[in-house]
């Protein structure tokens, strides 16, 4: 017998199941993803840790199929955006509309414009070129009208001038933080996208700098001093700190416009198991621990590290969603358009960009994230847009950046075809 509760009609009724067996494991693959199928996992779901080793189930993307299209629930419709980008990777839209997009490897800014009646952009340029491994993009100051465009380099932060309406930088990119962490022109090794966000108010900028290793100890690997956290600055970069730590790979970043908080979706660490240990999506609290390396979801100890910091474990915070293990979740937004219907207003729409040391697949898809009214997430999530392995488990499509378009479509970056997918609402 298991309890479960729901929110109906804003009330918490307890539904009561009876299995003829044991309930079905929260845990899945990707043959379990489908369009509208929601998942829940808990802090009591979560099995022993394992040393055993499982095979691993290699990511390498094939040729999209023929005709492959991904899947998503009916009243919605799919087309190609923009294709034949260069790892194309985190997706921002400017306050005037137009969609900024970082190619990682290329170092370059793209942005994009306007959406024909066949859903392409209307114009598309590069807007900077010659960055390290840019990700994450900023405007500031947050509102209407900004003067700068913020963008997270593996290494560094810097900004170009910007007005609405810039298809090309006006002027030199300034360098804010010189070296998010120290030695950071020189490492090459470790989680090396960093996203960024504005406090609603303009006044602290928020960094995420994931971990150098898996499980590698702080306390005696010099390399992981300032990473797996979230660091917070002003906006000419002085007063860099750490905001919260103990988060291994801190990937996509975005404020919640409800509460005003910020938000971050994790990879957490490997070779626990393949159903250890969750990814995660949550908000972000000043000060907060999360656990990493010592420690994991529901204040379990990593077997293959000491008890070293037990009073930070006693306070560390159990994340607002957790998701199937090694799905990789990547960037997302905040539904804030007028095209879909009602209920997906604020919602969160995140990547998953799949796994790639769990011996059967899992991720590869969009998931929608439940919130409440008052911006609080419910712990579920449904599968939203699917379809990018094949049945025989080839990877074709890997999602990675999130963003609503002007029109109130919603744009999928895809670093496995090189893509920008657009989903929009047609009705039932």
């Amino acid at each position: 017998m298991r309890h479960r509760f729901k929110l109906l009609a804003g009330v918490a009724v307890c539904l009561t199941v009876i299995y003829a067996s044991d309930p079905p494991s929260p845990f899945y693959d990707y043959l379990g993803e489908s369009p509208g199928t929601i998942h829940k996992i808990t802090v009591n779901d979560l099995p022993s840790p394992s040393a055993q080793h499982v095979g691993v189930a290699s990511p390498e993307p094939q040729p999209r199929p023929e005709g492959a299209m991904p899947k998503t629930l009916p009243g919605f419709k799919i087309n190609i955006f923009a294709s034949d980008l260069t790892n194309p990777r985190e997706l921002r839209a400017a306050p005037n509309g137009d969609i900024f997009l970082t190619e990682m490897d290329k170092g370059d800014l793209r942005v994009f414009r306007g959406v024909t009646k066949d859903g392409r952009p209307e114009q598309m340029e590069t807007f900077a070129s010659g960055l390290r491994e840019p990700f994450g993009i900023a405007f500031y100051p947050p509102g209407a009208n900004p003067e700068w465009i913020y963008i997270g380099d593996t290494d560094s932060v810097k900004r170009f001038p910007y007005r609405n309406g810039d298809l090309k930088a006006r002027g030199e990119g300034q360098t804010i933080v010189d070296e998010i962490y120290p030695g950071a022109h020189q490492s090459h090794g470790g989680h090396s996208t960093r996203d960024l966000a504005f406090s609603p108010d303009g006044k602290k900028l928020y960094i995420s700098v994931g971990s150098v290793s898996n499980i590698d100890d702080p306390d005696t690997h010099a390399a992981e001093f300032h990473r797996a956290n979230v660091l917070v600055c002003n906006p000419d970069g002085s007063g860099l700190r750490v905001f919260a730590s103990g988060i291994r790979n801190p990937v996509g970043l975005a404020i919640e416009p409800k509460t005003g908080e910020l938000w971050t979706a994790t990879n957490e660490r490997d070779a626990l198991g393949d159903n250890l240990v969750p990814d995660y999506t949550t908000h972000v609290q000043d000060g907060g621990f999360y656990g990493w390396p010592w420690y994991y979801i529901g204040k379990n100890r990593d077997p293959r590290l000491k008890d070293s910091h037990p009073d930070w474990r006693a306070k560390m915070i159990t994340p607002d969603v957790l998701i199937q293990p090694h799905s990789a979740p990547l960037g997302f937004a905040f539904y804030n358009g007028d095209q879909f219907p009602a209920e997906y207003q604020g919602e969160m729409f995140l990547a998953l960009h799949g796994s790639w040391n769990r011996s059967k697949r899992t991720g590869y898809e969009v998931v929608r994230v439940p919130l409440h009214q008052d911006g609080k997430a419910s712990g579920e999530y449904q599968d939203f847009l699917t379809g990018f392995v094949t049945e025989d488990g080839k990877v074709w499509g890997r999602p990675v950046g999130i963003a609503v378009a002007k029109d109130g479509s919603l744009l999928v970056s895809d670093d496995g075809t090189g893509s920008i997918w657009r989903i929009s609402y047609t009705g039932k």
